[in-house]
């Protein structure tokens, strides 16, 4: 038990992220389906760096702020403003849409498959554990957040 829960504390997002462009890239040589084709793809080049500023906004404000930006350390802030108005996960959401934009630049059925993996697993893993630490720490004045501002989008 202690080592699943090292390993898990130790695949932070940036790396599951690069972990799952890896996927996309080497399924995508394995048997490709391919649903967009050149030039339509390379709008992928767009939604990808998109994704990157969204995630770095979010970052630069964590590090504004000079809060906390590990994913299972203690919070020691609560941001609402900002990017963080919108969303409560802009750094998640920017590393969905970048991978979005690979999926459309690789334009196959695996890559928009690794694309929604890396959904499913960041909103049942990372979100899904921050949310109750954030719970835990910040109490009603979180949940209050929670109402007002959507998990994603």
């Amino acid at each position: 038990m202690t080592i699943k829960v090292t390993l898990e504390k130790n695949l932070l997002p940036p790396t599951f992220f690069i972990i799952c462009i890896l996927m996309a890239i080497i399924f995508n040589f394995a048997y490709s389906i391919y649903i967009v084709t050149y030039p339509t793809n390379l709008l992928g080049i767009i939604i990808l760096l998109l994704g990157l500023y969204l995630s770095k906004k979010g970052s630069d404000q964590f590090q504004k702020a000079d809060t906390n930006i590990n994913t299972f350390d203690e919070p020691d802030k609560l941001i609402t403003n900002g990017l963080f108005k919108y969303t409560r996960n802009p750094m998640y959401l920017g590393f969905a849409i970048s991978l979005l934009g690979v999926a459309v630049i690789l334009g196959t059925i695996q890559s928009l498959i690794i694309f929604i993996f890396f959904i499913m697993i960041t909103d049942q893993w990372y979100i899904k554990f921050e949310e109750q630490m954030m719970v835990t720490k910040f109490g009603s004045e979180y949940k209050s957040y929670m109402k007002r501002t959507r998990k994603w989008l």
